[in-house]
């Protein structure tokens, strides 16, 4: 008796909803942004050097921080742009954030 062993392919997946990873990862999308209002212009920077501190955990080589603050009734808002040198450091860094 033979047994048959079903192997997965890129063109073919032994379950539904798989996506071969090259179709969403192809290196476009190497940039993560951030968004938040903090009650004051120094938790603002500490945000940003936290957020900062875990990009440096992540990136392969120097990752482009393009930090903005703002200045608003309700507090300073930080708005920071993130861009890495390939999508899967993009990944990584935006998981890590939840």
């Amino acid at each position: 008796m033979t047994h048959a062993i079903n192997k997965c392919s890129a063109s073919e997946t032994a379950a539904c909803c798989c996506v071969d990873v090259g179709t969403i990862m192809d290196n476009t999308d190497c940039t993560a942004s951030w968004s938040r209002v903090y009650e004051n212009r120094q938790q603002a920077e500490a945000g940003l050097q936290q957020l900062s501190d875990k990009a440096r955990q992540v990136e392969s080589e120097p990752c482009d921080i393009s930090a903005r603050f703002e200045t608003l009734p309700e507090g300073v808002r930080l708005d920071a742009d993130f861009t890495f040198s390939c999508q899967a450091e993009t990944m990584i860094f935006q998981l890590g954030l939840r």
